[in-house]
């Protein structure tokens, strides 16, 4: 049964634009028609290959998991962490574990209770001092008042963890704090 309808249509593979015969129509020719399907035929041996890869890594993680005692390479695969971080803990007292001739193994249990355990919260933050610009003179003041270098300022300013206020372009610095810190030096 042939259609005398003539529809204008993108072709989903190479994008230009055809005259279509019929509503379904996808592709501009048998060409592009062929050259789609294998794409998809390709996209899906690509798909499957990637849930076979994906199957077989995580394979050996759910063996891991119904084991009762692991040894240090499978407690790094297990919890995604590097041998010295399991060797740390373990100098840390955090991890128990049991030495059997050379290997050392560590029972399942003592895995579980170091990840249960709440991480410490962070102290909050002491709020600084505020100071006043009053109080405060610019860095270029500062280093000619002082008589320092510009690097060897910044340095000082850096290590003694002296607060920088920034007021436009101009970046200032308590002038007693740094006299108190120069006396003490």
């Amino acid at each position: 049964m042939s259609s005398n309808i003539e529809i204008q249509r993108i072709c989903q593979h190479c994008g230009y634009e055809f005259t279509a015969r019929t509503t379904k129509t996808k592709y501009c020719s048998l060409k592009c028609a062929s050259r789609a399907y294998k794409q998809r035929v390709k996209a899906d041996k690509i798909g499957q290959s990637d849930a076979e890869t994906k199957r077989i890594l995580n394979e050996p993680i759910e063996t891991i998991k119904a084991k009762e005692f692991l040894n240090i390479k499978e407690v790094c695969k297990l919890i995604g962490v590097s041998r010295r971080t399991v060797y740390r803990l373990i100098e840390q007292g955090t991890l128990d574990k049991v030495k059997i001739g050379t290997r050392t193994i560590i029972k399942r249990s003592e895995l579980d209770k170091l990840l249960e355990q709440p991480t410490p919260k962070k102290p909050e933050p002491k709020e600084p001092h505020q100071y006043d610009i009053s109080e405060c003179i610019t860095i270029g003041e500062a280093e000619r008042y002082f008589n320092l270098p510009s690097k060897v300022f910044y340095e000082f300013v850096k290590r003694n963890n002296i607060p920088k206020i920034q007021k436009g372009k101009f970046v200032y610095v308590p002038k007693a704090l740094i006299e108190a810190k120069l006396k003490n030096t």
